[in-house]
């Protein structure tokens, strides 16, 4: 039975979906006699951009186990569903009536992670003429004024210089002074990939059974949201704290080792591999990033899993992921609109069928559809890789990003798409675009084994399309290029082509464009 609430209250409490920590700022001082957690479900959300039906349900069913569960603690809620018949469908909206209903003297909020939603918050506020307490998220280990303290004068932002910094503050793999092993980065030990045999014993992924909560999500979603993209036939993502931590666990125990060895690596029809599954339930703030680095180190500590696998993983959480955030805030809100190389071209259809010949494409597009999911290098040297070649609008790739990932949150995924991706930045967030022609796919996975063309080839029937636009993107932004001291061994690679052979690969890759489009 749904407990009655008050018609004045003194704090209407925000929890956003990307909020769910009853550990978080908003709930420190919270007085269940006085005050009102507020949540909404609201189409806009799932419609901003067109969101994946993975993402949705995750989101969903994630927002109601913790109102469930906040309600159990004794916190009064109110909670608005997306069916509601007087449901807004938008977060202002159905800000703005839970003020009518409840008339508080003030709102308070954990800082949000998506600039849009910071400014629809304060915007609601002020129209109430309501004091709007924002509240710093303590999720992170950094503060987004730490952040811009550290990058205050310096010409460059690199993440290298961000991460010793905070592996130093929090004493996290340290030996005093010193990194443990004498060395801040293992990436020279890591990063190979499977081989011919491919990846063997792989552990199975922490997978969960949707419960009665979730299949009802499921249920709504299909039927509200049947035209978007994707499937939820195989749901199994963590909506509640206890998943979490138990994916947590599974990953450390089992596969943690291996993590560090094979985090590039790729495989058909292989999605979870090595990798720890573990960002969504940390942009869902089912995890705290703390606790998630503590296992790893510990899991060091005890001999269980080796330095570099540790150190690798351990960066990803407290160096990158603090570091996007980081970014994200500085930039906003210009940064949305960049395009550092000018790329103008739509994102082909079918990104949301991965129905494509290119069999590298074909596959982490299909695993994404499916899942929600795709590894980092799927992302940036797979999908990301052929839209920079191709010349795709970064804000294009970027909604599709954010729609197609159920870890995708503004703050992390804008960043990561449009900076590193996407050289959109023009070298904000990384020092060079990371392009590559079809061999690095060959390197490290199976995918070019069977697929009609050949990573060797930049001209012909059989010709690689990430080979020929890698050709075609050096020389179209050569010029650009040239200034990059990062650049110069791929230009003097592109001074060995002779004029009939930029010539074949640029009418190739004009051919290749036009059949995209």
């Amino acid at each position: 039975m749904k407990k009655t609430l008050p018609t004045h209250v003194r704090h209407l409490v925000i929890v956003l979906g990307d909020q769910l920590d009853e550990a978080s700022s908003a709930l420190q001082d919270f007085d269940p006699t006085q005050d009102v957690v507020w949540m909404a479900e609201v189409a806009e959300e799932s419609e901003h951009v067109w969101s994946a039906q993975q993402r949705i349900a995750v989101f969903l069913s994630a927002m109601r186990h913790f109102a469930e569960h906040l309600r159990k603690k004794g916190l009064p809620v109110r909670y608005a569903h997306l069916g509601d018949a007087d449901n807004t469908g938008t977060l202002a909206g159905e800000l703005s009536r839970a003020i009518d209903a409840l008339h508080p003297t003030g709102l308070v909020l954990t800082a949000p992670g998506d600039w849009r939603v910071l400014q629809a918050m304060r915007s609601v506020a002020e129209r109430h003429q309501l004091p709007l307490d924002l509240r710093d998220d303590t999720h992170f280990f950094s503060t987004v004024r730490e952040f811009a303290a550290h990058a205050k004068g310096r010409k460059q932002l690199r993440l290298e210089y961000w991460y010793r910094e905070l592996r130093q503050k929090h004493d996290i793999l340290m030996d005093g002074k010193q990194p443990v092993g004498g060395q801040w980065n293992f990436d020279a030990d890591n990063r190979e990939s499977f081989g011919k045999t491919g990846p063997q014993n792989v552990p199975p992924p922490s997978r969960f059974e949707p419960d009665h909560i979730t299949r009802e999500v499921i249920d709504v979603v299909r039927s509200r949201f049947a035209k978007h993209p994707g499937s939820l036939q195989q749901f199994g993502w963590p909506v509640t704290r206890a998943q979490a931590l138990q994916a947590l666990d599974t990953f450390v125990r089992e596969r943690l080792p291996l993590f560090g060895q094979y985090e590039d690596a790729m495989w058909s029809g292989e999605a979870w591999l090595y990798h720890s599954h573990l960002s969504c339930a940390l942009n869902l703030k089912l995890l705290n990033p703390r606790e998630v680095v503590a296992a790893a180190e510990a899991a060091h500590d005890s001999g269980h899993a080796p330095l570099a696998a540790t150190e690798g993983f351990i960066r990803q959480i407290l160096g990158w992921r603090e570091y996007v955030r980081g970014i994200y805030w500085m930039q906003m809100p210009d940064y949305l609109e960049r395009n550092a190389l000018n790329a103008q071209a739509e994102l082909p259809a079918w990104y949301w069928t991965g129905e494509t010949d290119m069999a590298c494409l074909k596959d982490a597009i299909g695993q994404t559809l499916q899942h929600g999911y795709a590894h980092h290098i799927q992302r940036l040297m797979v999908t990301g890789l052929y839209a920079l070649l191709l010349g795709v609008k970064p804000q294009a790739v970027h909604r599709w990003y954010l729609s197609v990932y159920v870890d995708a949150v503004e703050w992390v995924e804008l960043p990561n798409t449009l900076g590193m991706s996407q050289f959109g930045d023009g070298g904000v967030m990384a020092s060079k675009p990371y392009v590559a022609t079809g061999k690095y796919i060959q390197r490290m996975s199976n995918h070019c084994k069977g697929c009609r063309y050949d990573p060797a080839q930049s001209t012909g029937a059989r010709a690689c399309p990430f080979t020929t636009l890698y050709w075609d993107f050096l020389a179209r932004h050569e010029a650009l290029l040239r200034k990059n001291p990062r650049m110069a061994m791929q230009m003097k690679n592109l001074e060995r082509l002779d004029v009939a052979a930029r010539e074949a690969i640029g009418s190739q890759a004009e051919a290749h464009r036009a059949a995209q489009g």
